[in-house]
């Protein structure tokens, strides 16, 4: 089991070349790794005003963390066996029709269980993002950049569960199975982008934010010095601070952003547009 190995040997194993783990494992990886960040900020001795009611707060989404970090690290090595189980599925004789019939059977039902384990990993770490809300209004005001890089793992363990639940659910037959599928996930992200802003207003993550881009030119840094930043770096930080607004009013902007003939205007607009409003 990866969780029981060194971290060294989980490296290793992620990059050997046996398919797994894979990137499955590695989204509830990434979403383990950032529960534990907020459990961090949520234990930490001091609270934003040391209140009675702050340590309460913090206490009860602690708890609520950690359990879901258990459950996100058991996914680690869950997801590598679904994929061995398809792996496996794939490689049943098919000689005789009555082969066929199973080995057809046998993928199905592997299939499904590949798409089921990430999507308990998105939803799992979506439980993780409501809580994050209160871990950055009663936390420790110091740790902003901490909440900030925990909550940048768990969209990205979001995303990259999403990414191996499409990957496996366009070949599963069963429509009923896919549609309940589809309605799972859209209903585990209600309320995340309430607790992501919520967590960058008070954790301080804008202002972060905000002096990045004034530093450096851009999220990435793209312009250092006093150098003027180009064009399109304005224009990706423009939609990202759009997307991170989530209002109606921003979703609309983008939506006119997207349309527009320029393509260093369109494209990083639509690609905003498209984690705005997915699932949701």
């Amino acid at each position: 089991m990866l969780a029981k190995k060194s971290l060294t040997e989980v490296l290793d194993a992620f990059s050997s070349s046996d398919p797994t783990p894979g990137g499955g494992s590695a989204a509830a990886l990434a979403g383990a790794l950032g529960a534990s960040l907020l459990a961090m900020v949520a234990g930490l001795p001091r609270t934003k005003t040391n209140a009675p009611e702050e340590r309460a707060a913090l206490d009860t989404a602690r708890a609520k963390i950690l359990d879901l970090r258990t459950r996100l690290i058991d996914l680690i090595d869950r997801d590598a066996a679904a994929y061995d189980t398809v792996v496996a599925a794939y490689r049943l004789p098919k000689a005789t029709d009555d082969e066929k019939a199973a080995r057809k059977t046998a993928i199905q039902d592997a299939l499904k269980l590949a798409t089921e384990i990430p999507v308990e990993t998105c939803l799992a770490v979506n439980d993780v993002v409501r809580q994050a809300d209160a871990v950055a209004a009663s936390g420790n005001p110091s740790a902003g950049s901490d909440i900030a890089v925990a909550l940048q793992l768990l969209g990205i363990a979001g995303q990259g569960a999403l990414f191996n639940v499409e990957a496996n659910i366009g070949s599963v037959t069963d429509k009923e199975f896919a549609a309940g599928i589809t309605g799972r996930v859209k209903q585990s992200y209600a309320g995340t982008s309430e607790a992501i802003r919520g967590a960058y207003e008070s954790a301080g993550v804008i202002e972060l934010m905000k002096g990045m881009a004034a530093r450096f030119g851009s999220l990435h840094g793209q312009a250092r010095g006093g150098e003027k930043p180009p064009a399109d770096v304005l224009i990706r930080s423009a939609v990202e601070a759009l997307r991170i607004a989530g209002s109606a009013d921003a979703r609309r902007a983008l939506e006119a952003l997207a349309q527009s003939a320029d393509e260093k205007i369109s494209r990083p607009a639509a690609d905003a547009l498209a984690k705005l409003t997915a699932p949701d």
